[in-house]
């Protein structure tokens, strides 16, 4: 795996926002790369696309959100949400020195990357949403709100960790049945306790504004995803994601003057955007964005 660089930005409440920096190889003469991950996810879910990405020649920015991974716990519950989380993003961004960039948003995300192009206009040179959209479909997220949050763990060994990431995600990945897969998932998004025993990588505590009303997103996205319509957008959805309808994608593609929508077969909710779909999608927008 290509090296990177671990770095660090401090917000105003004292909340350390970790984030992983990969420097492009050869020199960076492109825009950077931002990717932001989903819920209940951290910077690993981008350690198989990051590094091919810094390998084409772009710094790449993998953030752990407060709360998850090495950011830091014990944020006030109401602070974990998608318009803090931008904030800490555009500090952090503020603290490299960086005035444009592209995005990449997986599931929140991708709510964050709309929530940027309305909060700044002129940072985002181009977007790619991951398996999310303006309207979130009921289905997914009463799936998402039955395990964010829950009391899972500690569990004995990475065995034990693999078993519980697949009844959770399992539907999603109906092609991946091997053991080794789902041990991969699992030190993606628990970590090891200095016991050994294994504990999911976030704090519990993300769940509470998610189970408010309207504490997922904004009950009108719309006018956040309509702000990034100066900006090129790769839309990617899972073909069988029940948090993506296949109509708001299409109502995506239409509303959008600038928007290329891809479809990555039997995955759900999310793409892990190693797929050959997706690798190639990503591949080639980058390719257009200099």
């Amino acid at each position: 795996m290509t090296a990177f660089e671990q770095r660090f930005f401090k917000a105003a409440d004292g909340i350390r926002t970790a984030y992983r920096f990969y420097p492009a190889s050869g020199g960076s003469g492109s825009l950077p790369v931002i990717c932001l991950h989903g819920l209940t996810r951290n910077s690993r879910d981008f350690e198989g696309l990051a590094p091919s990405i810094a390998a084409g020649g772009r710094n790449v920015i993998a953030v752990d959100v407060r709360g998850r991974g090495l950011s830091d716990r014990g944020s006030a519950p109401d602070r974990y949400n998608p318009q803090v989380y931008v904030e800490d993003m555009l500090g952090l961004l503020d603290q490299e020195g960086i005035a444009k960039i592209i995005a990449i948003g997986t599931s929140m995300g991708g709510l964050m990357t709309m929530i940027t192009a309305a909060l700044r206009p002129g940072l985002l040179a181009g977007a790619v949403l991951n398996d999310i959209g303006p309207e979130l479909d009921p289905a997914g997220l009463t799936r998402i709100a039955g395990y964010v949050g829950g009391a899972k763990g500690p569990m004995a060994d990475w065995h034990e960790a693999a078993a519980a990431v697949r009844a959770v995600n399992g539907e999603a990945f109906p092609d991946e049945t091997g053991e080794a897969f789902w041990i991969a998932f699992a030190k993606r998004t628990c970590r090891e306790r200095p016991d050994g025993l294994i504990e999911l990588d976030y704090d519990p505590a993300i769940a509470e504004p998610f189970r408010e009303p309207g504490g997922a997103a904004p009950p009108d996205l719309w006018p956040v995803f309509d702000a990034l319509a100066p900006v090129p957008v790769l839309a990617i959805r899972g073909a069988i994601s029940d948090l993506l309808s296949p109509e708001v994608f299409a109502r995506m593609a239409q509303r959008h003057p600038n928007l290329t929508p891809v479809e990555v077969p039997r995955v759900g909710h999310a793409p892990m955007l190693t797929e050959p779909a997706a690798r190639t999608a990503i591949q080639t927008f980058l390719e257009g964005l200099d």
